[in-house]
């Protein structure tokens, strides 16, 4: 009885909560451009110097991913928002064509249902609602039940610092109740214009069959590939910073090393020296009980840990300064245990003959179960990063940078954010970084220019 009056608690919760996004979405409808941005501006200033108290918070609730890593993150982000989202129109007049005769403007979805993640919610929950505002959206946040208070105390700084700049009240709310029907009333309320499931893939068939359009931020990690001609050097030290990064669980971060055959001592050599540990046959055996890899999912318990953590756990040791476990495979078999998108510091190194070689290996761990949305290269060799930015299923290619960073947008130009497009892996309608253009749609106003006998 207890666990049925939370759920019928979550549900009358987030039925108010999207009747009142709806009611201020009326009032956001009026605002222009200039006053949004003046809104997603102080909202990124309040919540900056409270970062640190709010990272903190959420390793504390969650036990997942390292408070240095996330302090870190959510600033570089709150920067890079600031600087990214200064020239960015998203509502009104965007674009005219004066000869061809057409405006295009900028229209809000609406009201925007988003689902919070556990992993680096902070982040999270700054990105979507920031974005959501700067597009003129409404948005109410179904909170995971495992970062319930960090979740709600960062929207409350956020919706704070946006009502005392002109925001409507119940623009911006998060429920206090988590609870899967909380979730599943919020993404099916009649008032629902666009769905954005942060990386929580239990809820993507609700989601898909709720009639909305629906943006997914996957997390899932994928291959990178250490070609001949890279600086071997740079790139071990990149992946090992981007796989240890919050202990595992960075958006995007390297799970498979591919290294061509020419330079494969040299990048184990150097992945050693950056703090990577090979594992022996009963170590990876250990870890993968621990882990729960032979079964149907990870143990999420053991998610978000470091890489001495769960060596002792499994019951090896390794030495001081260890920052990711490495299991060496020669080929991807039917039953692979590390296939699964793991959130954690453990890697997997291939060694291939050469480029094309290694270009099908690749290929192979994008399809698999894994479902990598980013592939990452290290090369010197402008043809063969041509050929592997053409042909692989993903929907970013990052070149000479760490995963975590350069997805993020922080080491590259793609937008800020710790939500990544994921349609290439079949789930939500974008590959793209999500970022506010993607939550208005974009009506054209077209002019008669021909006649009907021209």
């Amino acid at each position: 009885m207890k666990f049925m009056d939370k759920d019928l608690k979550a549900v009358q919760e987030a039925r108010i909560l999207m009747e009142e996004a709806a009611e201020a979405k009326k009032t956001l409808a009026l605002f222009e451009q200039d006053k949004l941005d003046r809104i997603a501006v102080h909202m990124l200033e309040s919540v900056e110097p409270k970062l640190g108290q709010l990272t903190e918070e959420a390793v504390r609730e969650t036990g997942c991913g390292n408070p240095a890593d996330q302090l870190q993150q959510a600033r570089f982000l709150v920067r890079r928002l600031k600087e990214h989202l200064a020239d960015m129109r998203c509502i009104g007049v965007l674009n005219r064509d004066l000869d061809g005769g057409t405006l295009e403007i900028g229209v809000p979805m609406g009201v925007i249902a988003a689902i919070a993640p556990a992993v680096s919610p902070v982040a999270a929950v700054i990105c979507a609602a920031v974005s959501a505002v700067k597009a003129g959206n409404a948005i109410v946040i179904a909170p995971h039940p495992r970062a319930v208070r960090t979740t709600a105390h960062t929207v409350r700084i956020l919706a704070d610092a946006a009502v005392e700049a002109g925001l409507a009240q119940g623009a911006l709310s998060c429920a206090e109740t988590a609870a899967k029907e909380g979730a599943l009333q919020m993404i099916t309320h009649p008032d629902a214009s666009l769905i954005l499931n942060i990386g929580e893939p239990r809820l993507l068939k609700a989601c898909s069959a709720s009639g909305c359009p629906v943006l997914y931020g996957g997390i899932a990690p994928g291959p990178v590939f250490i070609e001949k001609t890279a600086d071997v050097r740079k790139a071990a030290a990149d992946i090992v910073s981007s796989r240890s990064f919050n202990w595992g669980t960075g958006a995007g971060s390297e799970q498979y090393v591919v290294a061509e055959h020419e330079i494969a001592e040299k990048a184990k050599a150097e992945l050693i020296r950056c703090g990577a540990y090979f594992m022996s046959e009963e170590e990876q055996r250990r870890l993968t009980i621990l882990l729960g890899l032979d079964g149907a999912c990870a143990d999420r318990a053991y998610m978000g840990k470091s890489a001495s953590w769960l060596a002792e756990k499994a019951g090896f040791s390794v030495p001081d300064g260890t920052k990711v476990l490495v299991s060496e495979q020669s080929y991807i078999t039917d039953h692979n245990p590390y296939a699964k998108g793991l959130l954690c510091p453990v890697m997997v190194l291939y060694i291939e003959k050469d480029w094309v070689h290694a270009c099908e290996k690749c290929m192979e761990l994008l399809m698999g179960e894994c479902h990598g949305n980013t592939l990452s290269i290290h090369s010197c060799d402008p043809d063969v990063i041509r050929q592997f930015a053409l042909k692989k299923p993903v929907g970013r290619v990052l070149v000479n940078t760490p995963a975590v960073w350069g997805a993020m947008g922080i080491t590259t130009d793609l937008f800020p954010t710790v939500i990544l497009g994921s349609m290439t892996s079949k789930e939500g309608i974008t590959a793209e970084n999500i970022s506010p253009l993607h939550m208005i749609y974009r009506r054209k106003a077209a002019f008669g220019i021909h006649g009907v006998n021209q």
